[in-house]
């Protein structure tokens, strides 16, 4: 009986590999290489985030003209890069988002394969919808004429050429829905709980506190995970940045008050909170933030304030903020940032960061 050739078959085993092998070119092809650039407002957040991932910062030029315009060059070749751009919205926030709008279209025009625009803290969120109440003082009759600006921010960045948007803690998360590009609303909650856990010995005497109606579901999902009961504190305001008055919703007395909100500005809500509380017999108060901007009083506030510690994220910077007030904490949620970056140039879920602190 005559042998069967092999010929044919090493012919068709050759094809295959041939095949794999071009189905692995083209993967590798849509993966491109990674840069991160950082922008002039949070360069210390950047630096942790790159040392996470192992990788060097890019490099790019910033300067300003005599006129004050804003001037970007990128140092480096991004021709069909994964970039990513770190600029948060602190400080002189109008030059920064400026300078985060040239940066991404300075890349998107060298030809990057994708511009990623990680915001850890999104400017002009509070503007999210016509709210006469921040604009009592502008307000004719009736008819607010107030701007959205949130939803002008998201144009802008989606103009210049973003392909992508991570942030953390939207002041409201509707503010994902102005965008026509995918947007990672990352969360504090859960570096959030590892600190309490870690920093109050007896937060399971606690109770979780909301300084407004707005951050009730944020409340209640700490609440929930710690198991704890929460509270409320309803608000009113004359205008922008003054409280008019506040009414406690719970029992706080003989309890550890934990203030939650995703930012504060002039200080003035938690701090008046932080009376209220200890006026119905809170033992302790804390306050957690995500983004502390802390203008204007804000310092002397909490200086003056009953408050054991102020705890931030370092979405903004807090160096000068910690050395003039001794009762601000930070968090660092760098890890977050960068595993979010790793898992988003990988082409991985990002949800695992939802619910997890990496470690």
């Amino acid at each position: 009986m005559p042998l069967l050739s092999s010929e044919p078959i090493r012919a068709r085993c050759l094809v295959k590999s041939s095949l794999v092998s071009t189905r692995s070119n083209v993967a590798n092809n849509r993966m491109p290489n990674i840069k991160v650039f950082s922008g002039t407002s949070h360069p210390d957040l950047a630096q942790r985030i790159v040392d996470r991932l192992g990788i060097d910062v890019g490099k790019v030029v910033t300067k300003k003209f005599s006129n004050l315009e804003t001037c970007v060059e990128i140092g480096e070749s991004v021709r069909g890069e994964d970039v990513y751009i770190i600029q948060s919205g602190s400080g002189e926030v109008n030059d920064n988002l400026m300078e985060l709008l040239i940066m991404i279209n300075a890349c998107k025009i060298a030809s990057a394969s994708r511009v990623t625009a990680v915001i850890p803290c999104f400017p002009y969120a509070r503007q999210d919808k016509k709210d006469k109440e921040l604009f009592r003082d502008f307000v004719i009759g009736n008819q607010s004429r107030a701007p959205i600006s949130a939803k002008l921010v998201a144009n802008m960045l989606s103009v210049a050429g973003a392909d992508h948007i991570i942030t953390m803690d939207l002041h409201a998360s509707q503010i994902q829905g102005f965008f026509d590009i995918p947007v990672d609303n990352l969360f504090a909650e859960p570096a959030v709980l590892k600190w309490i856990k870690e920093n109050i010995p007896e937060w399971r005497n606690s109770i979780i506190v909301s300084p407004d109606a707005g951050g009730a579901k944020r409340v209640t999902s700490i609440a929930d995970r710690l198991n704890v009961e929460f509270a409320l504190i309803h608000k009113e305001r004359k205008k922008a940045n003054e409280v008019a008055s506040m009414v406690l919703v719970g029992d706080v007395k003989e309890r550890i008050a934990i203030l939650v909100d995703d930012m504060a500005d002039t200080c003035g809500t938690i701090c008046h909170a932080a009376e209220k509380l200890t006026e119905a017999g809170a033992t302790k108060v804390y306050a957690i933030l995500t983004h502390g901007i802390f203008s204007g009083p804000a310092i002397s506030r909490i200086n003056n304030a009953c408050f054991e510690a102020v705890v931030v994220t370092n979405t903004i910077p807090q160096d000068g903020h910690m050395k003039e007030c001794p009762k601000i904490r930070c968090i660092d949620v760098s890890m977050m940032f960068a595993e979010a970056v790793r898992r988003t140039h990988n082409g991985e879920s990002v949800s695992y960061l939802f619910s997890n602190v990496p470690y």
